[in-house]
């Protein structure tokens, strides 16, 4: 029902991993986020929880095509470990994403290339941890309809909905999410199947956010 350019894979869980480099600890978490407030969220309860580490260093990879998205070295050379963590995201095709790596210092300099080796690593070793889903980017569109309609109406959401909701009053209100793909066709098919009896409009929520 969906079409490639519709879904992108994001993870399911917060996770953590933990590997040691010539005596160095490095940290990975990785956790699932909507927004870039909650990967800064996220960042700070990290920064918060390990206080007393050399480093926490992070990347995050937000949107459908992840062209959202900050890197941070936290103080190690430039280069060595924000884009690595973001290579890695970007290796494993997923956003919606943030991934803090922490390092403590075990006495030994790694160089740039160590540093960017162990922080992929880091990074990789908690994405092997994770279970990655599509996540299908939908636009709602509300629906009216007679009652006559409602068995024609409810077809269609069951060819082409992700999901809906429905309401009864003097008519039948549904809002379709359908996938970005398939939202004019769907759209079409509606007034085509109720000889213009029924038509679609864009849903606006409360927060005057839409799909």
């Amino acid at each position: 029902m969906t079409h490639q350019s519709d879904t992108y894979c994001t993870i399911t869980s917060r996770e953590r991993a933990e590997i040691v480099v010539k005596g160095s600890r490095f940290i990975g978490s990785v956790a699932p986020v909507r927004s870039k407030e909650d990967a800064l969220g996220y960042i700070d309860d990290i920064r918060k929880e390990f206080y007393d580490a050399t480093h926490n260093c992070f990347a995050y990879r937000l949107g459908a095509q992840g062209l959202n998205f900050r890197t941070a070295d936290d103080g190690e050379p430039s280069g060595s470990a924000g884009k690595p963590i973001l290579f890695i995201l970007q290796k494993f095709d997923i956003s919606d994403v943030v991934a803090v790596v922490t390092r403590y210092y075990g006495g030994t300099k790694l160089g740039v290339g160590g540093l960017a080796r162990a922080y992929s690593e880091a990074t990789e070793v908690a994405l092997q941890l994770c279970t990655k889903f599509d996540v299908v980017q939908t636009k709602a569109l509300r629906v009216f309809c007679v009652y006559e309609d409602i068995n024609t109406i409810k077809r269609l959401l069951a060819q082409y909905a992700v999901r809906y909701e429905e309401s009864y009053g003097d008519v039948a209100e549904f809002v379709a999410h359908i996938p970005l793909s398939k939202a004019e066709e769907f759209s079409a098919a509606v007034t085509n199947a109720t000889s213009a009896r029924a038509g679609t409009s864009e849903a606006h929520f409360a927060d005057g956010s839409e799909a």
